[in-house]
């Protein structure tokens, strides 16, 4: 598996691994607000934020360089450069189950740590996402790694609102 920067065509073919309203909301919480969501949807609520330059979307590929995995880097405070959060992290249903995700996170610890110079590498998911991975996966800190950010609501497109708890996964950087 490896990394490279997201490009728009990529959309396309996260949107069609989302497969359901709840799906769209565990991988972007109200981010969005609209299910079906299209590949438009993803490129134009991007676009602003790869400007800043302090929002990363990358792009996993398998050896054969087909498209398997996706997830955003980006820096959660604007005076704070040294901690970045894994968020919007997807992954192809058909490679889900065998590690891929784990290594797709790996190797986004990795890119974040040599390339962003961060320190902190955390990763927000919904507590009833059974399918997130441990707080192994990134970077721990001295603690137990995990730490309440309280309820997330959000306000489904169906108009439901979904009250889910939110947890950070995270690590210091041991350099």
């Amino acid at each position: 598996m490896k990394l490279r920067a997201y490009e728009q065509a990529d959309a396309g073919i996260i949107c069609q691994w989302l497969k359901s309203e709840k799906e769209l909301y565990q991988w972007s919480a109200d981010r969005f607000n609209k299910f079906p969501l299209t590949a438009q949807d993803i490129n134009e609520n991007y676009a602003p934020q790869i400007r800043t330059g302090r929002f990363f979307p990358l792009t996993a590929l398998d050896e054969e360089n087909h498209v398997i995995g996706h997830f955003i880097i980006r820096y959660p405070r604007e005076d704070d450069n040294a901690s970045v959060r894994l968020g919007f992290v997807i992954l192809n249903p058909a490679y889900r189950g065998k590690g891929c995700g784990k290594e797709m996170l790996r190797l986004g610890v990795r890119y974040a740590k040599e390339h962003l110079h961060a320190a902190r590498v955390d990763l927000g998911v919904f507590a009833n996402n059974d399918s997130a991975p441990p707080p192994s996966i990134v970077m721990r800190r001295s603690d137990s790694g995990n730490s309440a950010d309280g309820n997330a609501n959000c306000q489904s497109a169906s108009g439901n609102v979904l009250i889910w708890n939110c947890i950070r996964k995270g690590r210091e950087n041991d350099r």
